[in-house]
């Protein structure tokens, strides 16, 4: 079991995305600026879910995911380097924005979001990935997602226990892709599923085609 954090856990993603880690019987908390929203967010959650302000479940976790929105990041992770020195931070930030032509990705001057949260975390060890998964799918528990998650970061040992986190949720295969570097690759992909998926009203996921799988 892995004591996990979700900054900005109170949003459909950190939502979904702790429930199945839940139910997957890790620890897990979800954050926000306000302990009494996350505390009411999480028990409205069907598994053992806790909720208090966002430095509080940093400091108690091993590893944090980052789910707040793209605009948020730059004011709200500053705040937390101490509580995340050292440990292992999932960047699941998307930048993009939306307009009558729909989705659309934003340029961060950083490269991508992942990069600009571990400038803003010097010393945690960030790792980019999660961002492709259906959080509205996620928070039906019976549904299975079955989808591919690659990760990104220059830590080899953090990617492969993020990997092991997203392999424990049924039908999640999650892989080493790449450097950090290549994040924007990974974020910039989100908007186009979200306009297919709009399109088709279709919950689609992504496969690697003849990626071994355990």
């Amino acid at each position: 079991m892995t004591a996990l954090a979700f900054v900005g856990g109170t949003g459909p993603l950190g939502r979904g995305l702790g429930l199945r880690l839940a139910m997957a019987g890790h620890s897990v908390v979800l954050g926000s600026r306000s302990a009494e929203r996350a505390e009411g967010v999480a028990a409205e959650l069907d598994a053992p879910v806790g909720g208090t302000d966002n430095a509080a479940a940093c400091a108690g976790a091993e590893v944090a995911f980052v789910t707040v929105p793209f605009e948020g990041q730059e004011s709200i992770l500053p705040t937390l380097g101490r509580e995340l020195e050292g440990k292992i931070v999932v960047s699941t930030v998307v930048p993009m924005a939306f307009d009558a032509g729909g989705p659309h990705p934003l340029a961060v001057s950083e490269g991508s979001a992942a990069e600009q949260c571990q400038a803003l975390l010097p010393g945690s060890r960030v790792v980019s990935g999660f961002q492709w998964l259906p959080a509205p799918t996620l928070l039906k528990a019976e549904v299975v997602v079955e989808m591919d998650v690659p990760l990104l970061g220059d830590d080899e040992a953090a990617v492969e226990q993020v990997a092991a986190l997203a392999r424990d949720v049924k039908a999640l295969h999650g892989f080493m892709a790449g450097p950090l570097r290549l994040s924007s690759t990974v974020e910039g992909l989100t908007p186009l599923l979200i306009s297919v998926n709009r399109r088709y009203k279709a919950h689609t996921g992504v496969r690697f085609a003849g990626l071994a799988r355990d």
